[in-house]
């Protein structure tokens, strides 16, 4: 068996030589890396920290330095087509029962691929209602779940997300934790730091991601030159705990920053309190280092419910209706309607409803799964949250001087 040292540097060669090379029947786990089955021994291995012998000979690499601790329920075997296959369910549970926490605990009770072996809320009442409901053990401290689970969903107040999460990935288990990622930036920058440290996968809540509409713009934004988005709601005390750049602007301060992927150079922001103490109505002027601009309005003081963007590019113009799943996408034509002046093409895509929390969590556990990059990690949320926080001081400020 080769030493750690030589089992980090080596391809796949050595397999063959040690016995273990076998049509591709190799068991692969990782963070950061696509796991890849082995189809001959010519093919380059992942680097391993460790590879020990596994199922009969076989050999279990362990990626990017982690540890087989963290993957006791998780293991995928690889076969000569190299899709994988789970040998056990990966143990599951929800932390915070609440009004989106049962949405949570349903959808993990009802994937094939999770097993959710308990719930825990600090209200006695919360946790052992869902839990009747599902027929699963609950707890009323996050910490009785040691040794119990692989994976969590984290749904409790923003104030408490970074002490929740910070414990259970200091355990080596893996975390999809609510938007906003914590309440401070140094809170969020920790966070991440421990997930990479400890070879977790630490995904952030920004549900709005896995709305099919916006999964179809992957191949539509090349380079957008100007952003206008509106997300209008009624007054919902549910995300009163937090102000409605981090209640509701922040989806679409996630979804710009993830297309137009340039430092945020300028911010002008100006909102009003209208139903709470805080900020319920905001506007955001957001300046990009490679010249975009985004104009950003958000309000939860609203009669009807309205979230929309529509983005210019140097040859298109794209609209989306994230309530309605709908996409208008408007080219420049090859004739002319003036002289000059191009003629426009334009195309309506209408998606399913579907259903975004049940796709964001399947996501997640494919990324503990596979030990891939989830689609929202913890650096989008902290990027989000940095941008949030800047407008969120400039308000505060501006509210300061009026008052």
């Amino acid at each position: 068996m080769p030493t750690r040292e030589s089992a980090t540097s080596t391809t796949g060669e050595w397999l063959a030589e040690d016995g273990f090379a076998g049509a591709g029947k190799v068991a692969c786990l990782g963070v950061g890396t696509e796991p890849q089955a082995v189809k001959s021994t010519s093919v380059p291995v992942v680097s391993a920290r460790a590879a020990i012998p596994f199922l009969s000979g076989l050999p279990l690499f362990i990626p990017n330095g982690s540890s087989l601790s963290l993957f006791h329920s998780k293991i995928a075997i690889f076969g000569s087509e190299g899709l994988p296959s789970l040998m056990q369910k990966l143990k599951t549970a929800v932390i915070g029962t609440g009004y989106l926490g049962r949405f949570h605990a349903q959808k993990y009770a009802s994937l094939p691929e999770s097993e959710l072996v308990a719930l825990c809320d600090s209200n006695t009442e919360a946790a052992r209602r869902v839990a009747d409901e599902l027929g699963v053990p609950w707890f009323t401290d996050y910490r009785q779940l040691e040794g119990l689970v692989d994976a969590v969903s984290i749904v409790v107040p923003t104030q408490q997300h970074y002490a929740v999460a910070c414990w259970f990935l200091e355990k080596g288990l893996h975390v999809l934790l609510e938007k906003p990622i914590t309440a401070t930036v140094k809170e969020a920058r920790r966070l991440v730091a421990l997930a990479r440290e400890q070879g977790c996968i630490l995904q952030i809540g920004h549900l709005e991601r896995f709305n099919p509409a916006v999964l179809a713009l992957d191949d539509l934004i090349d380079e957008p030159r100007f952003i206008e988005s509106h997300r209008l709601a009624p007054f919902n005390p549910r995300g009163a705990d937090v102000n409605v750049v981090l209640d509701l602007m922040i989806h679409d301060i996630d979804i710009i920053l993830n297309m137009v992927r340039s430092p945020v150079e300028r911010i002008d922001a100006n909102g009003v309190s209208v139903l709470s103490k805080d900020i319920d109505i905001a506007n955001v002027r957001i300046q990009f280092g490679n010249g975009c601009v985004a104009n950003v309005t958000a309000s939860r003081a609203s009669v009807k419910t309205e979230r929309k963007m529509r983005l210019f590019q140097h040859d298109s113009y794209i609209a989306i209706d994230f309530q309605n799943k709908c996409l208008e996408i408007y080219r420049k034509g090859h004739d002319e309607q003036y002289p000059g002046i191009p003629s426009i093409e334009s195309e309506r895509h209408t998606f399913e409803q579907g259903d975004a929390l049940m796709s964001e969590i399947r996501a997640f556990l494919e990324a503990v799964r596979c030990g891939s990059r989830p689609l929202v990690s913890g650096e989008d949320g902290l990027r989000a949250l940095e941008t949030a926080l800047t407008i969120s001081e400039q308000l505060r400020k501006k509210k300061e001087k009026v008052s």
